[in-house]
């Protein structure tokens, strides 16, 4: 099948255009975003589509710039705590965090994303385009170009491998015959700087354009600048593409030199050129380094082990595939990547009856349909943007977890610097990952937290003085996560929830999955690792270590889950001091030396931050009992409890009810005075409702305390429903969208899903590629993959409800969704949705679960009004219980069971 071809489109999955931006040699804006994307998690490319004048940016989502800040804790962090209690507790917002210098605000960057080498094709013969369109495959991650001219109709598609981690692009003769004839350069990196003080930054680089005498490979090396303390001092990064001619020639050439300072090489500006070939194939692959060598060394350097190896490897991959006439078989490289991605990508399908006529438009046309649709969602746009999302999650996924960027810039000093945001955008980009049937972006997601983990035992030692602790920083930069900014307006050392919300999506994988062996990675920093895998104090013994590296994987439960859920346990134990407490009638109190509660009495969490928000007429964002706290220590302690249970390791009993006695002194919530669930629980601030972050509703998600919890639902309702109507304060941005349809999905309200999605869909959030920006109107041009993959989250969330034991099918479906179903989802109870179909009009819901192990427990319900069900064909009991009706049914492993809804 040759996808985007009009006679086959309306049978391929995937989106195609019948418009490009080209992305120009100098001074670029942001047309790069525009851009086709694939990926395989590590490698991957943006490619503009242009038909004479492509380019492809390659990624690597292991690129960090480094900053000229040295990443570490100042001391003076831990001695301020007390202080910091203690102004907390007696309301005083003038209280600043003071650092020996006399600033109050201390900003330590992290090191910052960057693109690969830009790789431009220049055709030699240009005529006047017709029939033009790119397109994307979901099914095979290619993406492709066809188009005709004077010589005939052009195809050119392209593809990052799973199975061989090289990007291959395949271009052809004409239909007509006409031969390929063009240059392939590499743009300057001064040229791809997102604005002049990227620019600027970025001048401490040195690199080079390197072309092989004969001409075999094109490549770009890079040395980082060797700042004092850096990590990367010798270090640099290469990207390297080998180019593969069949019956013609290429040859070396070189290019008007671009006098750019940074390039130090002898050749300033190599190029390869193309003559009367009947085809050409690229081979490409990235990747970085620590040992570059000293940077005063790199200019006269002309032996680079980097380059070496990766030419090695694409040289491997050039000979690896060959058909019957020797030459580079395209067709069989994409057979195996193929094979790991479609199955991946197929393994949920999405389907809402409506809008056909809507369907098979191209993405500008289908974006200008939805805008012109500004209260209602578009049936055919919601599907493709659930689906361009979900295949944009995969490309992404497996080595590490999704950048702010997922992984593709092409620009450097991207916004917010590339990296991960921990507070809220990473939380959202993986909402899919478990339910959304993925299996390879958990072992990614697995590496980056293991990989930082060490770094967030540091931040709770610094930050608070704890022992044996875990605190998750808001932001890392993929290699080190540690607490590096802290003032008054984001006081990062004092958020406490997130060791708790970022495991939460490790425990939701075991919670689908069960147990599972997960390979031993080196970007795991498994060298660090030994004092955080054990659940003894002190970590693991020598032998205990030396048998995990023996075995080459870590056993998800025993090493991995129940030590770190452990140590977030151990974080709340520790912040939790008896000397600030509420007393039996709430009230905040604080007693020097007390050493124990008292009957009726409540640990304080004290300091707290609620991202990003401060009480109205409290000028710190530094406060208590932060409602995002209390249900996440309140989550994370009811995890380690069920790890316990499940892995009944010597002296679990004990461990158990010393984790259910601390939740129990967890503090309460507190309600405002029309009910609303407030962001505090305390009676001495004033709710502020003008916000887009949703910190305060964590008990409807991530956490489940709302769907068992009538009263607390309600109360979390009331709270969104202030935010709907007081929220004016940069209501732009997509994650708080996002957050908000997530958290809507919970509390069961199908419409208002739709409605917290529409403001990115309806302005300007999606660009032509069908990726997102960072906010509605895109006023810092962000390129950002929070609403791209959060939205497939908040879908699934409203189709498909799940927590161990339970089930609810349609729990929030939007009412003009009249005919519809979702195939193939992961329920957190270890089963498979294989098939979930609602039909309105005919009144029936019909679901078939397929359970993984036997004496499935699973209570199931409806959340449409239904009246009576059938299993496999036969009424079954419905027991009524307090918060509605259910069924129960015991599942068997590898036996499907299917149930029929009747609606009432």
């Amino acid at each position: 099948m040759t996808f985007g071809m009009t006679n086959t489109r309306m049978y391929a999955k995937g989106n195609f255009a019948s418009t490009y931006t080209e992305v120009p040699a100098s001074a670029p804006g942001f047309e790069w975003r525009d851009g086709m994307v694939s990926g395989n998690g590590e490698n991957g490319y943006i490619t503009s589509g242009s038909p004479y004048a492509d380019c492809f940016i390659f990624q690597n989502m292991w690129f960090n710039y480094p900053s000229t800040h040295p990443r570490e804790i100042p001391e003076e962090l831990t001695g301020q705590l007390a202080e910091a209690r203690w102004n907390v507790f007696n309301q005083n917002d003038q209280w600043k965090i003071t650092f020996p210098d006399g600033t109050t605000r201390k900003r330590t960057f992290f090191y910052s994303y960057h693109p690969g080498h830009q790789l431009r094709l220049s055709a030699a013969n240009k005529g006047s385009v017709s029939d033009y369109e790119r397109w994307t495959n979901y099914e095979t991650a290619e993406t492709g170009v066809s188009y005709k001219d004077e010589l005939g109709s052009w195809i050119r598609t392209s593809f990052t491998s799973r199975a061989d981690d090289v990007s291959i692009t395949k271009i052809t003769q004409s239909s007509n015959g006409a031969k390929i004839n063009m240059v392939i350069s590499i743009d300057d990196i001064s040229n791809m700087c997102r604005a002049q003080n990227a620019a600027s930054e970025v001048t401490g680089l040195q690199y080079k354009k390197l072309v092989d005498p004969d001409a075999a490979y094109i490549a770009l090396v890079a040395h980082y600048p060797s700042y004092p303390g850096s990590e990367l001092i010798d270090g640099g990064y290469a990207g390297l593409t080998q180019v593969v001619v069949v019956n013609g020639t290429r040859k070396k050439v070189l290019l008007l030199d671009t006098n750019e300072l940074m390039n130090v090489g002898t050749e300033k500006n190599p190029a390869i050129q193309i003559i009367n070939a009947d085809a050409v194939y690229l081979i490409t692959q990235s990747n970085r380094t620590h040992e570059m060598g000293k940077i005063e060394d790199f200019a006269e350097m002309t032996h680079y082990a980097i380059v070496d190896q990766l030419y090695r490897n694409t040289n491997a991959v050039a000979g690896k595939y060959k058909d019957a006439s020797g030459h580079f078989d395209y067709s069989a490289a994409l057979a195996p990547h193929v094979q790991k991605h479609a199955s991946e990508y197929n393994a949920v399908s999405f389907f809402i009856h409506g809008d056909k006529a809507e369907k098979y438009l191209d993405n500008l046309a289908l974006i200008n349909a939805q805008k012109a649709s500004a209260t209602k969602v578009n049936h055919a746009f919601m599907e493709q943007a659930y689906n361009q999302g979900r295949y944009a999650m995969i490309c992404s996924s497996g080595s590490s977890a999704p950048r702010l960027y997922g992984m593709w810039t092409g620009e450097w000093n991207p916004g917010w610097r590339g990296i991960y945001t921990l507070d809220a955008n990473v939380n959202l980009q993986v909402a899919s990952m478990n339910t959304g049937h993925l299996t390879e972006a958990q072992l990614g997601y697995i590496t980056f937290f293991l990989r930082n983990a060490p770094d967030f035992e540091y931040n709770a030692r610094m930050a608070y003085g704890m022992h044996d602790a875990l605190q998750v920083s808001v932001n890392s930069d993929g290699d080190r996560g540690m607490h590096v900014e802290y003032d008054n307006d984001y006081p990062f050392q004092y958020w406490n929830a997130g060791a708790s919300w970022c495991l939460l999506p490790i425990y939701e994988y075991w919670q689908c999955y069960g147990n599972r062996q997960i390979p031993i990675h080196a970007n795991m920093r498994m060298d660090d690792l030994q004092p955080l895998l054990g659940v003894k104090d002190g970590g693991l013994t020598d032998e205990e270590f030396t048998e995990i590296l023996n075995r080459g994987c870590l056993d998800l439960e025993k090493d991995i889950l129940l030590p770190l859920l452990t140590k977030q346990a151990n974080f709340w134990e520790q912040i939790c001091i008896p000397e600030y407490y509420t007393d039996m009638n709430g009230k905040a109190c604080h007693q020097n030396g007390k050493t124990a509660l008292n009957p009726g009495e409540k640990y304080m969490i004290i300091p707290a931050y609620s991202p990003e928000n401060n009480p109205i007429g409290y000028n710190s964002t530094i406060t208590a009992n932060a409602a995002m706290d209390i249900s996440a220590a309140s989550d994370g302690l009811q995890m380690v409890i069920m790890l316990e249970k499940a892995v009944k390791r010597d002296g679990y009993e004990a461990a158990i009810a010393k984790w259910e006695a601390l939740l129990a002194l967890l503090p309460d919530y507190k309600y405002d005075v029309d009910g609303a669930l407030r962001e505090w629980a305390m009676s001495e601030y004033t709710e502020n409702n003008n916000h887009r972050h949703l910190s305060h509703l964590y008990p409807a998600w991530p956490a489940y305390e709302t769907q068992n919890d009538r009263a607390l639902a309600q109360a979390a309702k009331i709270a969104l429903e202030n935010r709907d109507k007081y929220n004016t304060q940069d209501a732009t941005a997509g994650h708080g969208w996002v957050h908000k349809a997530l958290v809507n999905a919970r509390l069961k309200n199908g419409d208002r899903v739709l409605s917290s999605l529409l403001p990115m869909m309806t302005e300007t959030g999606y660009y032509a590629s069908l990726m997102t920006d960072h906010d509605t109107n895109r006023r810092n041009n962000t390129y950002c993959t929070d609403t791209a993959f959060g939205a497939v989250g908040a879908v699934n969330e409203a189709l498909l409800f799940s927590n161990t034991g339970e089930i609810e099918i349609v729990p929030a479906l939007p009412s003009d969704w009249k005919v519809g179903s979702i195939n193939g989802l992961m329920a957190r109870t270890r089963v498979e949705v294989k098939e979930l179909t609602w039909n309105l009009l005919s009144k029936t819901v019909r679901v078939t679960l397929h359970s993984s192990e036997n004496d499935n427990a699973i209570k199931l319900k409806a959340g449409i009004p239904w009246t009576d069900a059938l299993v496999n064909g036969n009424a079954v009991k419905v027991i009524q219980e307090g918060l509605g009706k259910s069924i129960h049914l015991t599942l068997s492993a590898g036996i499907d069971v299917t149930v029929v809804f009747n609606l009432a």
